[in-house]
């Protein structure tokens, strides 16, 4: 996903996306303790995909005052 499309997300489907990710980022993370995880290069991508949003999320929080 890149910054274009995330910005064209209003912020209740950000929050809801991130929600999601970090439960996925979660199961990954349990799945490489019990050493059975298949693409370790996912839990990269998610971590700077959930920091990409946040950090849109602070940009229109800031732009609103």
């Amino acid at each position: 996903m890149t910054n274009k499309e995330i910005r064209e997300l209003s912020n209740e489907e950000i929050l809801s996306r991130i929600e999601e990710y970090k439960e996925e980022l979660f199961n990954l993370r349990f799945s490489q303790a019990t050493g059975s995880l298949e693409k370790p290069s996912r839990i990269n991508e998610l971590r700077k995909l959930v920091a990409r949003m946040k950090t849109i999320l602070r940009e229109r929080e800031l732009s609103e005052k």
